[in-house]
């Protein structure tokens, strides 16, 4: 059997087909793709604007930015998170502090949030990164609420969850990415994601004057609106009016951005059936302590397994050339943020997720025949 690794892109000829004719237009880099990127991300995700960025992590840092985030604030997220969803508050100089994962869902627990909130002085924290772990999204709906009570604002990192959604207390649907209980929401496009342009991002806002500082501050702070420049030299004119980034996408990128995105529903069922099949196939079996399992809304960037012996189980498939992934180690273990002063044992849910955890293959070009293969090595290492 070829080498099965967790996750990887699915690129088909109209993509190369697309990504070709960029490069023979005139536009390279921050064209006339990137906003129709641009438009097609907000409508699939159902928010009022977007701003495509380099990557995820700068659409973490431009969104920290325009929310405010400096020196003295504090904001809060998980510790079961890829680095840059709490790097991106220690960019803008302010303080991180985590809340332990609910043991169901893997998520941060919100009921320990309103606890720690209830403990703490008003003001004392500003934000919240609420992360869509695993392609499953947050109730946003009853995090908003909270957060409306201690002036928090929401960014929903929804690097794993483009195409998911939650049912709120209405009976509406509400898509990762819209915003409707959020400020402002993050996608990535790194090749494992959903939608794959090699690098990328994605931030989404139905706020006007956040998206347009967004703009801004992506590219360098430069504005080259002549109305809203201080001083005007002539037609080619243009000022940096604040600190900005290069944090720009190229238009090859945003292009096949584009092409992917056709295909993202037909991906999402993909990845659905490929869950079920896993979750029909380890259910009531001895070895399995917990599994993703099926639930609506959820996006299935990963399908996870809890186990024991977890790091057996991870060499064992190795040797069959099936390379699974552990997601994350708890980031307050890493040893930047041990040297801030956290410790082991001071988030107990995630630390023991992280010794059970390992998220086994999952994206749309995965065939039967290596599911069944897989499935059936997982049994074999538990002699099932």
């Amino acid at each position: 059997m070829k080498k099965i690794p967790y996750g990887r892109q699915s690129i088909n000829e109209e993509d190369i087909n697309e990504v070709v004719k960029v490069l023979q237009s005139d536009f390279l880099t921050q064209g006339p793709k990137v906003k129709e990127f641009e438009i097609a991300f907000a409508s699939y995700v159902g928010s009022k604007y977007a701003v495509a960025v380099s990557n995820g992590t700068a659409a973490l840092h431009l969104s920290a930015m325009v929310l405010g985030t400096k020196k003295g604030d504090k904001i809060i997220t998980t510790p079961i998170t890829f680095a840059a969803s709490a790097n991106c508050i220690k960019y803008c100089d302010a303080e991180i502090d985590f809340v332990d994962i609910e043991e169901n869902n893997l998520l941060l627990d919100i009921d320990k949030l309103e606890q720690m909130l209830k403990r703490s002085p008003i003001g004392t924290y500003a934000g919240i990164v609420s992360v869509d772990f695993s392609g499953l999204p947050v109730n946003l709906e009853r995090l908003k609420k909270i957060a409306k009570d201690y002036n928090l604002w929401i960014i929903q990192d929804a690097c794993h969850s483009p195409g998911g959604y939650f049912i709120d207390s209405n009976n509406e649907l509400n898509k990762c990415g819209s915003n409707n209980y959020a400020n402002i929401s993050i996608f990535s496009f790194h090749p494992v994601k959903h939608i794959a342009c090699g690098e990328g991002g994605m931030i989404t806002t139905n706020d006007e004057k956040v998206y347009k500082k967004l703009l801004n501050l992506r590219s360098h702070g430069i504005q080259q609106d002549h109305a809203l420049n201080k001083f005007n030299h002539g037609v080619w004119y243009y000022e940096m009016q604040q600190l900005g980034y290069n944090y720009r996408l190229t238009d090859f990128q945003a292009a096949l951005g584009i092409s992917q995105l056709k295909r993202a529903n037909i991906n999402i069922e993909k990845r659905k059936q490929i869950a079920k099949k896993y979750f029909d196939a380890f259910e009531n079996k001895k070895f399995i302590i917990k599994q993703s399992g099926i639930i609506e809304g959820h996006a299935y960037h990963l399908y996870i397994i809890e186990v024991e012996n977890r790091n057996g189980l991870i060499n064992y498939l190795r040797e069959k050339n099936i390379f699974c992934q552990v997601h994350y180690i708890p980031l307050h273990l890493m040893p930047y943020y041990r040297d801030l002063g956290w410790k082991e044992g001071d988030f107990p849910i995630a630390e023991n997720y992280y010794q059970r955890g390992l998220s086994i293959p999952i994206f749309p070009l995965l065939t039967s025949d290596e599911q069944d293969y897989i499935i059936k090595s997982i049994y074999q290492y538990y002699n099932e």
